[in-house]
């Protein structure tokens, strides 16, 4: 459905369900350069499952109008007044639950951060205490070079996804990776790479979470290791940590059926 945030139309991902203000919800970030269809399975499955799922194309990407945002700061912020505008016929979303993936982690880890009471749990995917970005890598994206997205379908995804045997059949995870980042309006990705460069605050923001947190990660990941995300996990009181084997840094598209249990499990525990 489409929604309007600062002026600006947003296309969000529902799962098929009208909201409904008795139910709790769930807002899933997706990553940088990426859109909604990162979450699929994920969405249909909770919004099946007795929650409000919502899932914006972050302003710039995907079907979503306006201009991205230039800072991890200002993406939380747009985060808070989207979630604002998702309430019907007055009813306010007071509080929800967080998940984002990558570049997504940290925008839920920074919007956390700026609204403590509002944020019922946080479910980190792929994050790391700093996002840095290979300067081989920030130099193609801010060229649109088609050679970042090879470069970042070979990183991202682990190397049994280059294999092939995904849970959903014929599905070809590196072509799919490759077309969606092809899709990415011009300087969006260069853009989000950017971002995450640049925010050297995630352990601050992690120290200000007072809320349930799920650390969910991959053996496999080459982008953002197990190891990097090190220091959050410290920050965060009686965080919870995951970790996948033989998986790579798309943790959610990789192995969603996993995923959607881990975070099952996470949300069931702390009802």
């Amino acid at each position: 459905m489409d929604m309007n945030v600062d002026g600006e139309t947003v296309f969000v991902h529902t799962g098929g369900r009208e909201f409904d203000a008795e139910k709790p919800t769930l807002v899933l970030v997706h990553g940088g350069g990426n859109d909604h269809s990162a979450w699929g399975l994920q969405t249909r499955y909770f919004a099946h499952h007795g929650y409000n799922v919502l899932v914006p194309d972050l302003p710039g990407h995907g079907r979503s109008g306006g201009a991205t945002p230039s800072s991890i700061e200002d993406f939380a912020a747009w985060l808070w007044r989207f979630v604002d505008a998702a309430g019907t016929d007055g009813d306010r979303v007071e509080t929800v639950h967080l998940a984002g993936h990558s570049m997504g982690s940290l925008i839920a880890l920074a919007a956390a951060a700026q609204m403590p009471v509002r944020t019922s749990s946080l479910i980190l995917i792929g994050p790391s205490g700093h996002m840095q970005v290979h300067p081989d890598l920030l130099t193609a994206t801010a060229a649109n070079d088609p050679v970042a997205w090879e470069m970042i379908t070979d990183w991202g995804f682990g190397k049994p996804a280059h294999k092939g045997g995904h849970q959903a059949p014929g599905l070809w995870l590196r072509g799919g990776g490759r077309a969606l980042l092809a899709s990415c309006p011009a300087d969006v990705l260069g853009s989000d790479l950017a971002a995450c460069n640049d925010w050297t605050g995630a352990l601050e923001a992690a120290a200000k979470v007072a809320c349930p947190t799920l650390f969910l990660m991959a053996s496999g990941d080459r982008m953002t290791p197990v190891g990097a995300s090190k220091g959050l996990r410290a920050a965060i009181e009686d965080a919870r940590s995951e970790i996948l084997p033989d998986t790579g840094h798309m943790i959610m598209v990789e192995r969603p059926n996993e995923t959607i249990d881990l975070i099952s499990g996470f949300l069931d525990d702390i009802r």
